[in-house]
């Protein structure tokens, strides 16, 4: 299924305020959770030149995410769910900056990445969702889409325009340990 996202994004402590207008494709095998997490990673961690990866979910050793450098580098990869440690030493030898967003048990995550040696692996940074509220967004979720997301501390809030309650979710940065 195909979905259009117009999103007013207010990124308040990175100084971002930006109106997105985007289409995004739900492939067969995706869950709603996986493709909420990645339209959130756009809007989390927008930057000029981040794109959804051309061959999608079609391409299990590319980023879901990614910023293209000058030196067609990877500035920046972005990862969805709990990615392999091996996945993650590919992408923080490839890339500049690595994130992870994550809807699954972060714990999990940070222990195969303690147990490989993940190249750059302090530099990873993984933020997590709450599952719990990521299903509340899927129930307002709409073939065209008109949010306002406002991101400030941690703290997302985001109004899906339907005339419900907007809803609010802390999206937490995981220090490895």
């Amino acid at each position: 299924m195909l979905y259009h996202f117009k999103i007013e994004l207010s990124d308040i402590d990175r100084g971002i305020y930006q109106s997105l207008d985007f289409r995004i494709a739900q492939h067969p095998s995706e869950t709603a959770a996986y493709l909420l997490c990645r339209v959130l990673a756009y809007a989390l961690s927008y930057q000029k030149g981040l794109e959804f990866s051309p061959a999608g979910l079609g391409d299990p050793d590319g980023p879901a995410l990614q910023a293209i450098g000058s030196h067609s580098t990877y500035d920046l990869w972005i990862e969805i769910g709990n990615p392999a440690a091996r996945k993650l030493h590919k992408a923080s030898k490839a890339a500049r900056q690595v994130q992870v967003y994550t809807y699954k048990n972060p714990t999990l995550l940070v222990a195969e990445i303690n147990a490989e040696k993940v190249h750059r692996a302090d530099d990873i940074q993984i933020f997590a969702i709450d599952p719990k509220f990521l299903q509340k967004l899927e129930d307002q979720l709409q073939k065209n889409n008109r949010w306002s997301i406002v991101f400030q501390q941690g703290t997302l809030d985001i109004d899906t325009g339907l005339g419900k309650e907007s809803l609010t979710t802390e999206v937490s940065l995981i220090r490895r340990i």
